[in-house]
Order: C-alpha cells, then sequence, then structure tokens
C-alpha cells in the first residue's frame, strides 16, 4: 500500500509529464530561458541588456528609424521600448530626435559609444546564434519558425472565433 507521500508524488509526476505537453506553459518557460541565457552571452560582452542589445543591433544593421519601426521588428510593446530608450541616451548609446516630415515619431540612431557596445557584443552575439545553427538544421529552424508563425496567428485570433457558445451559467 502506497503511503499518501507515495501517491502525491506520482501525482505531482502526472501533472508534470501532462504539463511538459502543454504550450501554454511550455512558451513562457522557454522564452524566460531564453532571456536569461541571452543575459549571460550579454554579461560576456559588456553588460548590455536584452533591449540594449536588439536595438542597438537593429539599428546598426538598418540605420536610424523610428520607435515604432524598432518595436514592429522586435515584436515587442512600443511601451517595453520607450521605458528603456532614456537609460540608453543617458548611456549615451543612442540619440533621439523628432521626425522632420512627422513630429510624432521620434528617430533613434546610434552613438559612437552605441557602435562600440554593439561591435564588443556583436561577436558574443554570433557565438549564441553559431551555437543554436549546430543543435538545429535550417530546415528544423524553418520548421519551427513556420509552427511559431501558426501558433501566433492562433493566440492572437478574436476569443469570439474560438469560443462561439456562451459559457456563461
Amino acid at each position: 500500500m502506497k503511503t499518501t507521500s507515495e501517491r502525491h508524488t506520482e501525482r505531482i509526476r502526472q501533472r508534470q509529464s501532462a504539463e511538459a505537453q502543454n504550450l501554454f506553459s511550455r512558451l513562457p518557460a522557454t522564452y524566460a530561458a531564453s532571456r536569461a541565457q541571452g543575459q549571460r552571452f550579454l554579461q560576456h560582452a559588456g553588460g548590455l541588456s536584452i533591449v540594449e542589445w536588439r536595438t542597438l543591433w537593429d539599428l546598426n544593421e538598418v540605420g536610424p528609424m523610428s520607435i515604432r519601426d524598432l518595436c514592429e521588428i522586435q515584436r515587442i510593446d512600443h511601451s517595453l521600448l520607450s521605458r528603456a530608450l532614456p537609460e540608453m541616451k543617458r548611456k549615451g548609446l543612442v540619440a533621439m530626435h523628432r521626425d522632420a516630415k512627422d513630429g510624432r515619431q521620434i528617430i533613434v540612431q546610434t552613438t559612437e559609444a552605441g557602435r562600440n557596445a554593439y561591435l564588443k557584443a556583436a561577436p558574443v552575439m554570433q557565438k549564441r546564434r553559431d551555437a543554436l545553427r549546430a543543435e538545429f538544421s535550417p530546415e528544423d529552424i524553418k520548421t519551427f519558425i513556420a509552427l511559431l508563425d501558426r501558433f501566433e496567428a492562433f493566440v492572437r485570433a478574436p476569443v469570439d472565433a474560438i469560443l462561439t457558445e456562451d459559457l456563461t451559467p
């Protein structure tokens, strides 16, 4: 006969097994692990945050652009970047000015210090991307991205499209 503790442990293992198949719980955990790993890499590269790195990377790849464009590229909420940019400006990594054609838009550009921070971090972050490519084939990555696109479309679908009947008691 199993003790209460043994039954409890078995139920926990069963629940963990079920949750291992739950995309809604796995994706946030995976995202958190990815960010934590990225932050560890960036600590080796001068201590940039993930948002700082992504912003400097995008600005160095594209050139000056609006906050809106940066948010679209990074797939992040405008408020997250808007909170990070004043600190990046204070650190001397970016400069910002109003768009001459549309005064509502703020244009962000990298500074010399920002370019230097990017150049210091870029090889470290390239090693991370190279390590990922060593684990997953180009076809694996293509398939994974396609599945993420489908999942993102699903979670962005209107709730009414899924809840076709009233569930209220």
